[in-house]
């Protein structure tokens, strides 16, 4: 599938635009101002959630979700002589940390700076080369003193991110830091177009929601969860590609990028719903692979899922190459296939659907 140059245009600039978790101000705008031509009403929450809504009268709602911020570090502690420590905003590795150039946002703007490592001559290659940890990797933003840091607007506090930007591999890929997960905001505002420019009527309202804080604890998705109280939830994040060397199928799954939309089994998972979207994917034609979690999805289904006395819930993962990297990296056509099945999906879902997995009414009649 080729993608809208509008689409791609709007992709990149999104995934470009730094968004860390409890900071995702600046590409909410983004989504916002590419989403807003498609939907009825714009709502934005205390804490950063955006929502785009169709049909807000309506009495039935149903949330298709993603989340808005990506991983980052915060300036944790700053040297005498001017190196800054850091600790974890969200599962930032520090494995990939060392030589990395990054984005220290103060309060005087962006500031560069870089992991620092000691060189290879010094480390000796014996069992005792350290190996990065938390509390040995150290950012160098070129101060020789801890005033000096604090001069150019850098304090313990201040959000560091990573500056690598969107690109297009082999004409197959999509590669960016923060694909976890802006492109699942990408493909539930495409969902929104493609209603509007289809001329799709709904049934019912339809939430088009980007939470924040997913990273830290599904906190933006529990609390807006309780906000709209939607009667149905389709999730969609990113799961592993477990096709690539040192992940262990028997402990992950098999899951792989190029093979489609990752429908996923698990406690909080909704039966009805769930099957709904694979009847729809084979009715279509749409591949479809399966994957299975152990108590928790880990990702905002089971916010969803867990609110206002259990809303049902499903969750449509995106397969991901190198998650929590600067390289995480998707295929093209399953970016479509996600957007196609949501689409198809919703086209299915009526307000009377049964949405309970057995009834009692004939067999526990209260005399």
């Amino acid at each position: 599938m080729k993608f809208e140059k509008k689409s791609i245009q709007f992709l990149e600039q999104y995934l470009n635009t730094a968004s860390p978790t409890g900071y995702e101000h600046e590409g909410q705008k983004v989504w916002m101002d590419y989403l807003h031509p498609y939907v009825d009403q714009i709502e934005v929450d205390h804490y950063g959630t955006c929502y785009g809504i169709i049909n807000p009268e309506a009495d039935f709602k149903v949330v298709i979700e993603a989340h808005a911020d990506e991983i980052s570090w915060y300036v944790n502690y700053i040297t005498d002589d001017g190196l800054i420590y850091v600790i974890r905003n969200g599962g930032s590795d520090q494995m990939i940390a060392p030589s990395k150039v990054v984005n220290i946002h103060g309060e005087k703007g962006i500031v560069k700076g870089v992991f620092g490592w000691p060189a290879i001559h010094t480390r000796g290659v014996n069992s005792d080369e350290p190996v990065p940890k938390i509390e040995n990797i150290f950012i160098d933003c070129g101060a020789t003193n801890k005033k000096e840091v604090e001069d150019l607007g850098i304090f313990v506090g201040s959000m560091i991110t990573y500056p690598d930007e969107f690109f297009q591999l082999n004409n197959k890929y999509f590669v960016s830091r923060a694909l976890d997960n802006r492109i699942g905001g990408f493909m539930i505002a495409e969902v929104a177009r493609l209603l509007k420019e289809n001329r799709k009527k709904l049934p019912f309202g339809l939430y088009i929601t980007n939470s924040v804080q997913e990273e830290v604890g599904l906190y933006g998705a529990d609390m807006i969860a309780d906000t709209i109280k939607p009667n149905i939830a389709i999730v969609t994040d990113v799961t592993h590609d477990t096709s690539t060397p040192m992940i262990e199928k028997k402990k992950e799954g098999d899951t792989k990028c190029g093979d489609g939309p990752v429908i996923f089994f698990a406690p909080s998972i909704h039966h009805n719903i769930r099957e709904l979207i694979v009847n729809t994917a084979k009715t279509k034609e749409i591949p479809f692979q399966r994957a299975a979690s152990s108590r928790a999805t880990g990702t905002d289904t089971d916010a969803f899922a867990h609110s206002n006395g259990g809303v049902p819930s499903a969750l449509i993962s995106l397969p991901l190459r190198y998650m929590h990297t600067t390289v995480e990296m998707v295929a093209q056509k399953d970016v479509a296939n996600v957007i196609q099945l949501i689409y198809e999906t919703l086209l299915q879902i009526k307000p009377d659907m049964n949405l309970k997995y057995y009834s009692i009414k004939k067999k526990y009649k209260v005399k």
